[in-house]
Formats: C-alpha cells, sequence, structure tokens
C-alpha cells in the first residue's frame, strides 16, 4: 500500500492513512489524527469511498465538537 492511501484495518474495524511500514508492518494514522497503529498487510485493504468519507466526516464533526 502506498503512504497516504487510506485502508480499512480488518482486525480493528478502524479507517487509517497509511503512513509508512515498520518492519513488515504498515503504519496507519486515524484519519482525524492521532496515535499511528501497526497492522499486518494481510488484515489491510483499501477503504471504499464511501468508508473513506464517512471517517473525514466523523473526524471533523469530533474536532468541530472540541470547539476547534
Amino acid at each position: 500500500m502506498e503512504d497516504g492511501a487510506f485502508v480499512f484495518d480488518t482486525c480493528t474495524g478502524r479507517i487509517g492513512c497509511v503512513m509508512g511500514n515498520e518492519g513488515p508492518y504498515l503504519q496507519l494514522r486515524p484519519v482525524g489524527g492521532g496515535r499511528e497503529w501497526d497492522c499486518s498487510p494481510d488484515d489491510a485493504r483499501p477503504a471504499t469511498v464511501v468508508e473513506t468519507m464517512r471517517a473525514k466526516v466523523a473526524a471533523a464533526n469530533a474536532l468541530s465538537r472540541r470547539g476547534r
């Protein structure tokens, strides 16, 4: 998977942006920012447009609730 691609982690059920690789694992960051997590490439698939948009909207809503 390319850096910057949005993927669905089938183990956690989360959408993440590929930040790079650490050994055999992908490093994913939540769409709205936050702590990265490791994901096996076998457990990742490209996120659909709908999944990506849903994650972006949820991140924007969370940001607006924090008053930023």
